[in-house]
């Protein structure tokens, strides 16, 4: 049993039904029914990308393997059984011989005041359709009115949290409001969408080499985007940001990349943990289980290229380590020998939107168009499908101007900062379990 369709669970469940050729049941529980390929999500909030192009049917793809959908909440240890609701709030049991957590992780909240009730994060599909629509949205209502002051707040767009997704956001973001203002004849030529970055770190994408973040940070600037380092969000209200260093912004948009903490399933285990996330060993078990395995966002695997630390929170990490576990499932069936997760980072890429991009591909810097080229090959490579149709969606957008409308299909009550709120009333673990 697989729980959780993200990167690492997808891995493991394809690895595994490979494997197997219908020699054992697997069975993977997730909420939806699609993996939803991360990377890509900024692509679809600014309309680039189509929301199916980057959202793979997992029963279409993962033939031999069983998906149920529901949310878990409980897992018994001693009994090997986990306990899930389904779509339509039905408390129902699993039972399983080997279990794969690979939960993932939602946003990581601060106290801030004003930043839960005022804010919306970018960790899924609804949180992308939403700001697809807010940004249009609050272009099209600033052109429809004659007050300069409210105009100015509503083309204020406020990202913090400059690490991968922040960056992308905002790259893509400028480039698709600019577009939407030059259209809407209510704004003049002299109004123009404002983007602000910020994060506490000394520079953008501090988690990557220097060259990447110079890179990035002069393709924003070229685009207007007023980057703010050694800066934070002191309140958030409904008329703007109040800065920690005592400026006041007015906007109606704040959205909230700061990074992300591992789902609360993780502390309902009641396994060890190392920062929130599942102790295990080198070969993604839990010990003192050796039927439970755990890797992605959720666990901390030991990095065995890095003695003392733990793989960090990366699609890169998550990916490897679901076909890892995938082996060493198999193995504690009988099949072949368990592995140890060792795995050297290739590189890391960035879309910056347009042409625009930076990359290290094998640790080699490299910037601009061809950047641009090599990290959208690696995504097309990357894909577990829907190659083509994105191909598609690049060459038209490439060729074809962009459609600014919204359909408000997503509420803003619909994505809370908070992605956990639901879940964190997670129901107790049967009696006499371990979780």
């Amino acid at each position: 049993m697989i729980v959780g369709g993200g990167f690492a669970g997808y891995q493991c469940a394809r690895t595994l039904s490979r494997r197997a050729r219908g020699a054992a049941e697997i069975v993977l529980v997730n909420p939806h029914d699609y993996f939803l390929y991360l990377p890509l999500l900024p692509e679809v909030a600014v309309g680039t990308l189509e929301p199916r192009r980057v959202s793979v049917s997992l029963t279409g793809n993962l033939r031999g393997v069983r998906l149920v959908l529901g949310e878990v909440g409980g897992v018994d240890l001693e009994a090997r059984r986990i306990t899930y609701t389904d779509p339509e709030g039905e408390l129902r049991p699993l039972d399983y011989d080997r279990l794969v957590l690979t939960v993932g992780s939602v946003n990581k909240l601060l106290p801030i005041p004003g930043v839960a009730e005022h804010a919306h994060g970018f960790r899924g599909m609804p949180e992308a359709l939403y700001l697809r629509d807010h940004l249009t949205r609050q272009t099209e209502m600033a052109g429809a009115t004659d007050d300069l002051e409210e105009q100015a707040a509503r083309t204020t767009f406020v990202v913090v949290g400059a690490g991968y997704t922040g960056t992308e956001v905002a790259a893509h973001g400028v480039l698709f409001t600019d577009a939407l203002a030059r259209q809407n004849t209510g704004l003049s030529s002299a109004t123009r969408p404002r983007w602000l970055l910020l994060d506490i770190a000394d520079r953008i994408l501090p988690e990557l080499d220097e060259r990447l973040s110079r890179t990035a940070t002069r393709v924003l600037r070229d685009r207007g985007v007023d980057i703010r380092t050694g800066t934070s969000v002191k309140e958030a209200t409904p008329e703007g940001v109040l800065l920690d260093d005592g400026e006041f912004v007015a906007s109606r948009s704040l959205i909230w990349c700061v990074g992300v903490r591992p789902d609360p399933l993780v502390e309902a285990v009641g396994t060890p943990t190392e920062r929130g996330r599942l102790c295990v060993d080198e070969y993604l078990t839990v010990p003192g289980h050796p039927e439970v395995f755990a890797c992605g966002d959720a666990a901390a695997v030991p990095d065995l290229t890095s003695p003392g630390d733990v793989t960090p929170m990366t699609a890169q990490h998550a990916h490897r380590q679901g076909r890892i576990a995938a082996h060493n499932v198999a193995a504690s069936c009988g099949q072949g020998a368990r592995r140890p997760y060792k795995h050297h980072d290739l590189g890391f890429m960035v879309d910056l939107g347009g042409v625009q991009a930076a990359a290290n591909p094998l640790h080699v810097p490299l910037g601009g168009p061809l950047a641009n080229a090599v990290t959208r090959g690696y995504h097309l490579l990357s894909m577990p499908g829907n190659r083509v149709r994105v191909a598609a969606d690049w060459l038209l957008d490439a060729v074809l101007p962009r459609q600014g409308v919204q359909f408000g299909l997503v509420r803003s009550g619909s994505v809370p900062l908070d992605t956990a709120a639901p879940e964190l009333a997670r129901v107790p673990a049967p009696d006499g379990g371990g979780g």
